[in-house]
């Protein structure tokens, strides 16, 4: 087992197992780290990004938890600990993941410590599905971290065509060759359920994901019922969630006051940034202890990080 994998698990033996049933029966699995001080800064749910298991979240978790925040992390259906037995052939999209399993966290953690405020921290797809949940408005803050749906326009104008040929043609084509996407077998993701990944590659964004007109204005309401604020972070070296991404994605909270942070990797002292690294622990005595102050009490750490606006999507 790679040693990144043994301390993942490792530090799952510091939290407790938990297990999650949504509304339409699917059972999620993860993990609860009670905070220090009795967890009195409150409940943070990590929503991780399309295809990355829950464990990526782990030091992280650890250190929200150090830091007084009870803390969930868990596995989306059909990902990590939360996939079956079978994954080819299951019926997952996108929208169960905001819609049942993001709506269930949500009732989980506000069950398990009721009268707490609610904190999201969501890295890519995570900081989108929140909007779906029909309890949103339960949300307090939420720290969104390169926060997007992976609109192929969007990537960085010089990986552009090297990104689509990956994610929007080898996909899905390896994707109904399998019946699920075998991101391990690639290197690329975790396994993903067919649905999820042709979500994904096929560009069906979420409201694209209802087959009704019902379904349709479901969902708009449900974002209209966010009115949480939100901290937008993305990394100027992002090649996925660019700033034009971001504010794709984040238009549909148009009830909440969304404020943008596009920080560079030498401000942190890195030589690079990119999608996943803000949540490895090298970040943990910069970036992690600045996230404290939104997480806490709304502040921002970068106010002179927004990123000009002028950049907009097409």
């Amino acid at each position: 087992m790679p040693d990144g994998k043994r301390r993942q698990n490792e530090l799952a033996r510091e939290a407790e197992s938990v297990s999650i049933r949504c509304r339409d029966g699917v059972e999620l699995h993860g993990h609860f780290w009670r905070g220090a001080d009795n967890g009195g800064n409150g409940s943070v749910i990590i929503n991780p990004a399309t295809g990355v298991a829950a464990s990526y979240y782990h030091y992280y978790a650890r250190f929200l938890a150090e830091h007084g925040f009870d803390v969930l992390t868990y596995d989306y259906r059909g990902i990590g600990l939360s996939r079956p037995e079978r994954l080819r052939g299951c019926r997952y999209r996108w929208r169960d993941w905001g819609e049942q399993d993001f709506d269930a966290s949500l009732l989980f953690m506000e069950a398990v410590r009721s009268g707490r405020e609610l904190l999201v921290v969501g890295h890519s797809i995570g900081g989108f599905l929140p909007g779906i949940s029909a309890h949103a408005d339960r949300i307090t803050r939420m720290l969104a971290v390169g926060a997007q749906y992976g609109h192929w326009r969007d990537y960085a104008r010089t990986h552009r065509w090297r990104l689509f040929l990956k994610w929007h043609v080898a996909m899905p084509a390896a994707t109904r060759l399998f019946g699920y996407f075998p991101g391990r077998r690639f290197g690329w993701l975790e396994d993903l359920p067919k649905g999820v990944a042709l979500d994904w590659a096929l560009q069906r964004t979420w409201i694209e994901c209802h087959s009704t007109a019902t379904e349709e204005a479901g969902a708009a309401r449900t974002f209209k019922n966010f009115h949480a604020p939100i901290l937008s972070v993305t990394a100027s070296d992002d090649e996925i969630a660019t700033v034009q991404a971001i504010r794709r994605g984040l238009s549909h909270y148009r009830n909440a006051k969304v404020e943008e942070v596009l920080l560079a990797p030498d401000e942190l002292g890195f030589s690079r940034i990119g999608h996943f690294d803000l949540f490895h622990a090298r970040h943990a005595a910069g970036f992690w202890l600045d996230t404290l102050l939104w997480l806490r009490n709304g502040t921002n750490p970068w106010p002179a990080k927004r990123p000009p606006e002028h950049l907009v999507f097409a």
